[in-house]
């Protein structure tokens, strides 16, 4: 299935969630806002949110830094 994540189009699994997405991306243990279709998604939700093909997925993180 295909997604845009962050403006680059990807192929994914059917089926995924966005918890497994944040896995595979190496973000599982990192702070991370996640915005599909420009809609937030609650943490809560990471578990449960299927991802669909055509989702445009916006994934942020926290950076550090001075």
């Amino acid at each position: 299935m295909n997604v845009v994540i962050n403006g680059q189009h990807s192929a994914v699994p059917d089926g995924i969630t966005v918890a497994t997405l944040l896995e595979l991306n190496d973000l599982a243990e990192r702070a991370c806002a996640v915005e599909i279709n420009r809609t937030l998604v609650p943490k809560r939700d990471h578990d449960s949110r299927v991802i669909e093909d055509g989702d445009a997925i916006e994934l942020v993180t926290l950076v550090g830094g001075g």
